[in-house]
Parts: C-alpha cells; structure tokens; sequence
C-alpha cells in the first residue's frame, strides 16, 4: 500500500520535495520523524513503501526509511542519502537491510537524534559550501576594525556575493550606524540573545535588515550587553550555510561570546595602527584571539611611528601581513551623506577590499597566506 498522508504539516503528493521523504507504517516511529523534521523546519512526505510518483524517491533531498519499511524498498533506484531508521538497537539483520535498500546510515532512536535533525535541516536547506567566515578584531580602542568590516562587507555584497555582516561587539555603538541602517526593519542581536540549538539558515537571513545588499545583525539601542555563546554558535552556524560571506566586527576583550566566534572563523584579520603603544596593546590581542583561531592576520594602519611601517608591526606580532590599510579622505562626510565604508567603488578602501576578496577566490575559496595587491 502506498500514498499519503492528509496530515496538516506534511506536504502534499506530487508537490516539490523540500523536505524528506519518510517511509513508513510505524506509527510511533512516524510520530517520532515528523518531531525532528518539525524541529528542524522541513516539511515532510509520508508515504507507506516507496512512492508511486514517477522521480519522487529521487527528487527528495533525503529518505528515511523505517525499520518496518525495508522489504518493501528493496529494489529501488541507488541514490545518496537514504537512512534506515528504528529504535531496536540490537538488531542482528539491520545491517543486511541496509544494504539490500543501499542506504548510507543506520540511525537508532533516540541516540541519533541531535545528529538526525541536523542532517535533515542541512537537506531542506541545500546546504553546499559553508560560507568563508571572516572576524575583524581591532589591535587597539579606535583602530578602524569596525570602518574596515563595513567595508568588507559592502564590497563582497557589491560584487555579487551573498553576504551578512555580524556586530560581535555590544558596546560599539551598532554597526548598522555605519550604514546608515539605524532605523531599518528587521531583527537585532537582543531577539536572539536566548537562542539555543539550531537556527534556519533562511529565517535568520530574512529577518534581518538589508542594507546595501547585505544583510546585517546589529545591536538595538537597549541596555543588553552580553552575547551568550550558545546564541553565538547558533547565529553563526546558520549565518555560514547560507554560503557566501560573513564578516564579524568583534571587540578586542575575548569572553565566552567572542570565543565561540573566533572558533568558527576561517581567518581572522587584527587592524594595528603603526606605533609603538598600539602594537604592544595588539600583542596581548594576538595572544589571547590566537588560542581560538590559527590563522589571525595583520592589516596595518598609518600614520607610522618614526621608523616603523607595516611590516615592522606584522613582524613585531609575528603573524602574517595582509597589508596596509589605506586612508580615505572624507571618509566621515561620506558616511553622514548615507554613503557606508567601502560605498565608494574606487576608492582606496574599497579597493583594498576588492583585493582581499579577490585573494580568496584565488584560493579556492580560502585566504592563502600572503598580502593582497597593491591597492593604492
């Protein structure tokens, strides 16, 4: 017997699969599947054997095939992403199941269940390349690491990247000042303070503003402070599968919030201004953002200090040089006129941006070690 069932929350037969395809007469099982794919926001089809729908059990990003539903599977079309699902744990024929169905996992409930759900909200979500991640950490109070994450972010959302921009740092007055964005739609770091567990990837990008092509999270104006690091690691985990980019302004203090950050970076870049005092507060940076996250780079700022330059400051921290970040003129009357770091295509921040960017596509989506070309 096959078909499905007319339950409110399932999809309907013959519509476009965006979650799985459950196959099963279980009805406690079922019951148990349909809880996880609730959790994880995806919408499933149910059916009692493999569909008749010419392509269905193809199309579905993901099968989850009851223990009680192997016999009836057998012989269908090979593909990935099939799981064998049930709670015996001491089957002795479920691996033989497994096999006659050519399904990838065997799955026992409910220690598979954390996994589960994050397996089919990746599916229901077409998951590909996690984002590239980049954190912007200043090496002293007043070093440009917020001006130089707008502006970042601005030209990766320019040149066609899908991007978000992240305020890791609640007492910087809100990076969405910075654009212009102040009194934008959308929600702030306070509505996902308390957030545990898994996020949708596409319900965070859709309630935040946009701004400039981007999307942003930012602070409100009240007086909450502190990012919890679950909040942290469930922002950021969606944020990264959406693809593309996302830029973090963080602050130089590293607490548990900023921590579960760094630890999701794939680089971090450290604005030193060049003189002497600001390379020595950014070592005790250096040192304490470097627990978390390997690769931390130097973007030097001038004016220089008497016979410093930006790599004397990237030598004297001993990381990498990414380059010297160059001055804007009228940066700030720019940004009054609702023009944001970066908003001027070719200008020397913008241009130094572009080349960053264009140093990690040339790396196959990473950074390789070196500095971007000259962009002045």
């Amino acid at each position: 017997m096959t078909g499905t069932f007319a339950r409110e929350g399932l999809a309907v037969a013959g519509e476009p699969l965006s979650g799985p395809l459950i196959v099963t007469e279980d009805a406690e099982l079922l019951d148990d599947l349909l809880r996880l794919c609730a959790a994880a926001g995806a919408v499933p089809q149910v059916h009692h054997g493999p569909p008749g729908e010419r392509g269905a059990w193809e199309a579905a990003p993901v099968v989850l095939v009851g223990d009680d539903a192997a016999a009836r599977c057998r012989g269908v079309a090979r593909r990935r992403g099939v799981m064998l699902v049930g709670r015996d744990q001491d089957d002795p024929d479920v691996w033989r199941r497994a096999v006659e169905i050519g399904a990838e996992y065997v799955l026992r409930l409910p220690d598979s269940e954390g996994w589960l759900v994050d397996q089919i909200a990746n599916a229901a979500e077409g998951v590909g390349r996690p984002a590239l991640t980049v954190g912007v950490m200043g090496g002293r109070g007043g070093a440009g690491a917020s001006t130089l994450a707008c502006a970042l972010a601005v030209t990766a959302a320019r040149s066609g990247r899908r991007t978000m921009l992240i305020d890791g740092d609640p007492l910087g007055g809100g990076i969405d000042v910075l654009l212009g964005g102040e009194q934008s739609d959308g929600m702030r770091w306070p509505d996902f303070a308390r957030s545990k567990g898994r996020l949708g990837a596409g319900a965070l990008e859709e309630s935040l503003p946009a701004l400039h092509g981007l999307r942003v999270l930012s602070w409100g104006r009240d007086d909450e402070v502190v990012i919890p690091p679950q909040a942290m690691r469930a922002v950021l985990a969606a944020a990264r599968r959406l693809g593309g980019v996302v830029v973090v302004d963080l602050p130089r203090r590293v607490d548990e919030g900023v921590a579960e950050a760094l630890a999701q970076l794939d680089v971090g870049l450290l604005v030193v201004p060049g003189e002497l005092r600001a390379v020595a507060a950014a070592k005790r940076v250096a040192s304490a953002a470097g627990m978390m996250l390997e690769d931390l780079r130097i973007v030097a700022r001038g004016p220089y200090t008497a016979g410093l330059d930006e790599h004397w400051v990237a030598q004297a921290l001993g990381r990498p040089l990414v380059g010297d970040l160059p001055v804007e003129a009228g940066l700030v009357a720019a940004q009054n006129g609702a023009v944001p770091p970066g908003g001027h295509a070719r200008g020397p921040l913008a241009r130094f941006c572009t080349a960053f960017w264009e140093l990690a596509d040339a790396s196959a989506g990473g950074i390789a070690a070196g500095r971007p070309r000259d962009a002045s």
